[in-house]
């Protein structure tokens, strides 16, 4: 099935994170000084891809395995139970270079910003982010597989969507710089560690990078509930290069970037709901995206 043109889209159818405890201690003089000594305050700091702290078992192993970035120290509570993950943090830790400290599981609890650190905390350099053009061009044979967030807000259905991405081979995954979450703890520890294989690009607006996906011949396909056709429908297309686009927790895909999607597509649901979470509609597109690139094999 093709889509309709590229010249247009189709119409119609955690816990609050507090203040932040660190490997140096709080940051009780943030604020301070972010001001200059005449009283002006400094212009704030760019807001980046995230993932400074990052918790539970599985996301840590998979940094350090990754080693896409360095890692500056982890806490391990000093009543942990003895598990196999736990240890083979430990020896990559030592393989790297990297201090692990045994403290108090409250001050663990008082750190965290997720809802279960699992008894242990990392801190690292942010996530490297990724060039958007980089993620226009193939690599090798293969075509980009994208995708585009719109709006999402919520640091659970991120994580979820990213361990998804990772696990179907997406090549890319584009947030927007405003409006839309960024690799929180949450975030990190629901991805199971797939933010440290994943190529992420923050661009300043979906719309405008949408139009340069089409400039670079990537079709971009927008999940929305209220489309006539069907996500099953995409057949040949899926081979292109493609993007999909899932939009925010209850808004779905906002007016601009639907009347920018060369093809909008929908899941077809028989109960009584009238559609799915974010990270589960992403999961059947993606594998949907997958299953017929594979079906070409």
């Amino acid at each position: 099935m093709a889509p309709r043109g590229r010249s247009g889209g189709q119409r119609g159818g955690s816990r609050p994170t507090g203040q932040r405890t660190g490997p140096r201690g709080n940051q009780r003089g943030a604020q301070r000084g972010n001001q200059h000594r005449d009283g002006q305050r400094k212009p704030a700091a760019e807001k980046s891809l995230g993932g400074e702290q990052v918790e539970g078992r599985q996301a840590i192993r998979e940094m350090l395995i990754a080693q896409r970035r360095k890692v500056r120290e982890i806490w391990i509570a000093s009543d942990i139970d003895a598990a196999d993950v736990i240890d083979d943090i430990r020896d990559l830790a030592a393989d790297s270079r990297v201090q692990v400290l045994d403290v108090a599981r409250k001050k663990i609890e008082q750190t965290a910003r997720s809802e279960a650190p699992q008894g242990v905390i990392a801190f690292a350099a942010p996530l490297p982010e990724a060039d958007f053009d980089d993620l226009l061009k193939p690599r090798g044979k293969v075509n980009p597989f994208l995708v585009a967030l719109d709006g999402v807000t919520d640091p659970g259905n991120l994580g979820a969507l990213l361990r998804c991405c990772d696990g179907a081979g997406v090549t890319g995954v584009i947030l927007p710089k405003h409006r839309s979450v960024h690799v929180t703890p949450t975030a990190a520890k629901a991805a199971a560690g797939a933010i440290e294989h994943l190529d992420i690009a923050v661009v300043p607006g979906l719309p405008n990078a949408m139009e340069r996906m089409k400039k670079a011949k990537v079709w971009t396909i927008g999940l929305d509930d209220s489309a006539n056709r069907s996500l099953f429908e995409i057949g040949d297309l899926a081979r292109d290069p493609v993007c999909v686009i899932l939009g925010a927790e209850g808004k779905g895909v906002s007016r601009l970037v639907r009347e920018r999607c060369d093809l909008v597509v929908s899941i077809p649901m028989q109960g009584q709901l009238s559609s799915l979470n974010v990270s589960v509609a992403g999961a059947l597109a993606t594998y949907e995206i997958l299953r017929n690139r594979l079906a070409e094999c």
